[in-house]
């Protein structure tokens, strides 16, 4: 059969971009790491890890790999797990829930001028060990939540994996490891609280409900975009709070710098980056019909997409880190 092709899109990327992170954990050059604070105050910033991973490029050489640059090829040896994994959705399972092709399933991505290896769960695990690993966000974080936790799973006995439950977030724990993947549901970042008459109020510089449960993590992955720019028939708030101000209405970007800068402190005061890795994903395109995009009964892979200009949330976002001591990896740099 042809091999239809397609290019990157960021949403597809992202999962792949964290692993490589992940897997890279103990093995990255202080330098590489995106500065966005101020080195002269900071003497950690030009600290350098004992080891450097280097990836074999196609011209022979040893250099760095960037794997945000490539391309998406069809491989028939994926996936690299199915539907059968106990630990997704009723949701995302495309298949049970009756979609008949699965060619969607095997597409990977191929950094230009380098290779890198099949993702191997076992090595993974072992990189990881002892480790805590959490995704912070909405849905699209819960659905990269299962999938890295697919991923491991099935080379691990059953009776050594357990996912456990506290409040908004979820934990699957590899115990012969004493690695725990966790998810954490917080899709503002901020506090979202029931007020008088059971109105919904949104705490624009209130987040310690939520962060509660970050702390003493090794790798921390954030995600919060799409829920700050619903309409007002799906706007998850009636009222805005800042202080002892309560506000009807507010421009959703102001808003959404009022609410990263409340995460961005967060972070600075109660993180150690000798410790504590920090990744923001950049905010993936929408797809549903509403928006225009067409994609019922799209079955293969979507041309590659790209802004005229820089959306307004990214260039929010982009501030907000810029202005942190702390250095998270992301990618709204490229922006």
């Amino acid at each position: 059969m042809a091999k239809p092709k397609f290019q990157l899109t960021q949403y597809s990327l992202f999962i792949f971009l964290v692993f490589s992170i992940l897997l890279c954990f103990f093995h990255v050059e202080a330098s590489s790491v995106l500065q966005l604070g101020l080195e002269d105050h900071e003497p950690w910033l030009n600290e350098e890890d004992e080891e450097v991973i280097m990836v074999q490029s196609s011209h022979d050489s040893r250099k760095r790999c960037d794997f945000s640059v490539g391309k998406w090829v069809y491989d028939q040896s994926y996936p690299l797990y199915d539907s059968n994994c106990p630990y997704l959705s009723t949701a995302v399972t495309c298949q049970k829930n009756g979609r008949p092709d699965s060619d969607y399933e095997k597409w990977k991505w191929k950094p230009q001028g380098c290779s890198i290896p099949r993702f191997d769960a076992l090595d993974f695990l072992g990189r990881m060990r002892k480790k805590r690993i959490m995704l912070v966000g909405d849905s699209i974080m819960r659905n990269q939540w299962e999938s890295l936790v697919c991923l491991v799973q099935g080379v691990i006995p059953n009776g050594r994996k357990r996912v456990m439950y506290s409040g908004p977030s979820m934990a699957f724990h590899a115990m012969d490891f004493e690695t725990s993947i966790e998810f954490s549901w917080a899709p503002l970042l901020v506090e979202l609280k029931k007020g008088p008459e059971n109105k919904r109020i949104l705490h624009l510089d209130l987040i310690q409900e939520n962060a509660k449960y970050w702390r003493n993590v090794d790798i921390l992955v954030f995600d919060s975009a799409h829920w700050w720019t619903h309409s007002d028939q799906w706007s998850s708030w009636d009222y805005f709070m800042e202080g002892n101000n309560l506000l009807k209405s507010m421009n959703p970007m102001v808003a959404y710098q009022k609410g990263l800068t409340t995460w961005s402190k967060w972070v600075d005061s109660n993180l150690d980056p000798r410790k504590t890795r920090v990744i923001f994903r950049s905010m993936s395109p929408r797809h549903n019909r509403e928006n225009g995009w067409k994609c019922y009964n799209q079955k293969q892979p979507l041309a590659f997409f790209s802004h005229q200009h820089v959306p307004e949330q990214l260039l929010v976002l982009q501030g907000v880190l810029r202005r942190m001591r702390f250095p998270p990896y992301t990618g709204a740099s490229r922006y």
